[in-house]
This record gives C-alpha cells, structure tokens and sequence, in this order.
C-alpha cells in the first residue's frame, strides 16, 4: 500500500514538473513573442519615416511576412519542447523515425496542399511580384492586397469584399499587379451614334468633355517608337456596325481606381450633350415576321 503510494506521488510530482515546464515554455514563447512583435514594429516604423513610397510597400510586405514566419518558429520550437517533456516521447520518437519513409508519405500525402501554400507564400515574399498595399488582379478578383501570410493572400475588392486566397492559388495564376512602378492608367469609352449623325462633330464633343473631366490627365508616355509625347485623349472609329458607328474615347487617370467612375461620368456627360447637339445615339431595332401571315399571304 505504501508502495502504492509512493508511486502515485511520484506520478504526481512528475505530472506536475510537466505541466510547470509547459506553462515556462509557453509563457517564454509568448515573451518572446512580443519582443519579436515589437521589434518588428519598430523597424516597420523607421521604415516608413525613410522609404519612398515604393521601397515602403516593398519593405513593409517584407517585414509582415518575416513577422509571421518568427511567430510560426517560435510556436513550433515550443511545441517540440513541451512534447520532449512527456516521458517515453524519446522512445516513441525513436520508434517514429524507424518508420519514417511510410510517415513521410503519409504526412506528405496529408499535408501537401498546405505546404504548397507555405512554400508558395515564400516564393512570393522573396520574388515579391505585389506588395502590401497594391491594386492587382487575380483570376477573376480585383481589389487592393491587405495581408500576405505563410498560408494565403487576404485582397479587399472594389465592393469592400475580403477575398482569402490559397497562396498557392495565387502563384499559379497570371497576377496584373496595376499600382507596380506606375500607377496611372489608360482607360476606354465607347460611344456609337447614327450613320447620318457628323463623326467630327461627335468626336469633338467626347473630346472636349474629357479635357474637361477633374479626373482625366495628360501624362508623358512613350509611343511605339519610344519616343515620349503627350498622353492627350482621343477618338477613334473602331466599327461600322449595323445599327451605328462605333467611336471610343481613349484617356488617362493617375490610378486604377479611378478608371470605373471616370468612364460613367464621361458617358452619362457625352450622352446629354449629343442630346442637346442633335447626335443621334440609335438603339438596336427588329422587325417580327409572323408566319400565320405569310401562309395567309400565299393563299391569296
């Protein structure tokens, strides 16, 4: 009975080094933690008082990933740690490790998807082909990146929407990335009037409402040649359709974000004043054959 005893002391007392040692280490791996955390934020800091605006979103994408990645190692270190306390884990790891090539594939077989994510989420934050912060599109997603983790992408859309792509996912597809190097964009209206309405004086009108526009620029651009010129907006014909004549307006804005609302102002502008001008903007008409009529035609 006192043996008994004994050993449920000693069962406790180890129980209780155990979970003492666990409760360090995790409060340890928080500390420090909070010191990586801090550090990082200081650094971010100075950074952003020092950097353009370029090399800030560069750096910034940077210091964000090598943040999450410190607090991922430390966690992890910590686990190993407290699972090296349980008595007979040495034993059992050893015995693991004899049967390592079958738990590799099945570990592997497991997890692959989330490593792709992992070892893609470096790949970007080496490559960098976006930064924190960018306007870039994804598949069918547009929207501004807001947060690059080991496992996935986070993007806000144009419609306040959080879009949490699988890293993976996103070095697998084709990234236009609108705010890298230049921000400013060329963007299109397109406008067709009646075949008897005056092309010239249509095309004047868009043009004159562009110049006018707040949003609509004139940057230095290079043609085809390289040669640089001014970016001024312009009208083509690009169509003679059925019903119209199809021009479309080109111009400039200084960033993506501009290029939506800009276009349905100058659209809604250009259709008032061709009303008022007297260009016909025609719509598309059919004409409906009944055959009842025809066969009631033929008989006569």
């Amino acid at each position: 009975m006192e043996m008994v005893n004994l050993i449920e002391l000693i069962s406790g007392n180890i129980y209780l080094g155990i979970l003492t040692k666990t409760v360090v280490i995790l409060t340890a791996a928080l500390i420090l933690h909070v010191i990586v955390k801090t550090s990082f934020s200081k650094i971010s800091k100075k950074v952003s008082e020092e950097a353009s605006v370029e090399e800030k979103k560069l750096k910034q994408t940077r210091i964000n990933f090598l943040q999450i990645l410190f607090a991922f190692l430390i966690y992890l270190f910590a686990c190993i740690f407290i699972l090296f306390l349980i008595p007979g884990f040495k034993a059992f790891s050893v015995s693991l490790l004899a049967g390592a090539g079958i738990l590799a594939i099945v570990v592997g077989l497991a997890a692959q998807k989330t490593l792709a994510n992992i070892i893609s989420g470096i790949s970007i934050a080496v490559s960098v082909p976006f930064r924190i912060g960018d306007r870039i599109k994804v598949g069918e997603e547009y929207g501004d990146v807001e947060e690059l983790t080991l496992r996935h992408t986070v993007m806000k859309t144009w419609d306040n929407r959080r879009v949490i792509i699988p890293n993976a996912l996103v070095a697998d597809k084709e990234i236009v990335n609108y705010s890298i190097k230049d921000e400013k964009m060329m963007w299109t209206v397109n406008i067709g009037i009646g075949y008897d309405s005056d092309i010239d004086k249509a095309r004047k009108i868009m043009l004159d409402k562009a110049k006018k526009h707040p949003e609509v620029i004139v940057p230095d651009v290079a043609n085809s040649d390289g040669e640089i010129e001014k970016g001024e907006p312009y009208v083509m014909v690009t169509e003679c359709g059925d019903f119209s004549v199809k021009l479309r307006l080109y111009f400039w804005v200084s960033a993506p974000n501009k290029t939506w609302q800009t276009s349905f102002e100058l659209i809604e502008q250009i259709k008032k004043e061709f009303d008022k001008q007297g260009i016909d903007m025609p719509f598309l008409q059919r004409t409906i054959t009944r055959k009842k009529s025809l066969r009631k035609g033929k008989k006569k």
